[in-house]
C-alpha cells in the first residue's frame, strides 16, 4: 500500500463509535425494563428502518415517534419515557480531543460526515466538543441524505473543496466505506483507536 506518496491530507471521520460511543444498547437497560420489554423496545425503534429516515432529517420528529409507536403500541408509555430526551445515548470517548489535535498539529485537516439526527445533535450536544476543533463537515440531518448516499460523499468533498485522492474515511460500518472508496477516497472500517492509526500508518499518515 502507497505510504506519503498518496499524500492523505485530509480525514474524515464517523462519529458515532468513531469520535463518540453510539451507546443506545446500554441507554435502553438503564431503564431496567424486562428483558422482554427490552427487546421489543430495540425492535420497535433503532432496528426499524424509520430510525434511518430520522437521521435524514426529512419527517418530523412526531411522524417518526408514531411509526415507533405504532410498531408496538404495547409498549408506547416505554418509547416516549426513552426518547424523551437521549442525553445519554451518546457517551465519550476520551481519545478525540488528542487524537484530533495530533492530527491537527501534524498539519492534516479533520472533517466529520455522519448519520445524526437533529434531535441527538441538540440533545448530545454536551458529548459533541471535539466539534469546534473540526474545519467542517455534514450531519445527515441538515442535508436530507444519508450514507452510503453517494451524493453525501460529494457534497462533502465541493463544500470543502477537498480532492477525493487526498481524503481517508473512517467509519464503523463497512457499506459506508465502501461507498467512500467507491467516490475515490482511501478508506478503514473503523474498529477501536489502535486499530484506525496503525491502518492510517499505512496510508502514510503517521
Amino acid at each position: 500500500m502507497l505510504r506519503a506518496e498518496k499524500m492523505i491530507r485530509n480525514i474524515i471521520f464517523d462519529i458515532g463509535n468513531v469520535l463518540a460511543a453510539f451507546q443506545w444498547k446500554e441507554y435502553f437497560e438503564s431503564f431496567h425494563y424486562s428483558p422482554e420489554v427490552l427487546e421489543r423496545l430495540i425492535r420497535a425503534t433503532v432496528m426499524d428502518p424509520m430510525w434511518n429516515e430520522f437521521d435524514k432529517g426529512e419527517l418530523e420528529e412526531e411522524t417518526v415517534f408514531q411509526r415507533f409507536y405504532e410498531n408496538d403500541p404495547g409498549i408506547e408509555q416505554e418509547i416516549r419515557e426513552t426518547l424523551l430526551n437521549i442525553h445519554d445515548m451518546l457517551g465519550r470517548y476520551d481519545y478525540a480531543i488528542p487524537w484530533l489535535r495530533d492530527l491537527k498539529g501534524k498539519g492534516y485537516h479533520v472533517y466529520y460526515l455522519s448519520n445524526f439526527s437533529r434531535k441527538a445533535y441538540e440533545e448530545c450536544a454536551h458529548v459533541l466538543d471535539f466539534l469546534p476543533l473540526m474545519e467542517g463537515g455534514i450531519m445527515s440531518y441538515q442535508e436530507k441524505m444519508t450514507k452510503p448516499d453517494p451524493a453525501i460523499y460529494q457534497l462533502l468533498l465541493s463544500r470543502y473543496g477537498l480532492k477525493a485522492q487526498e481524503c481517508v474515511f473512517l467509519d464503523d460500518t463497512p457499506r459506508n466505506v465502501e461507498a467512500a472508496i467507491g467516490q475515490g477516497m482511501a478508506g478503514i472500517v473503523f474498529r477501536n483507536q489502535a486499530q484506525a492509526i496503525a491502518q492510517l500508518r499505512k496510508l502514510g499518515v503517521e
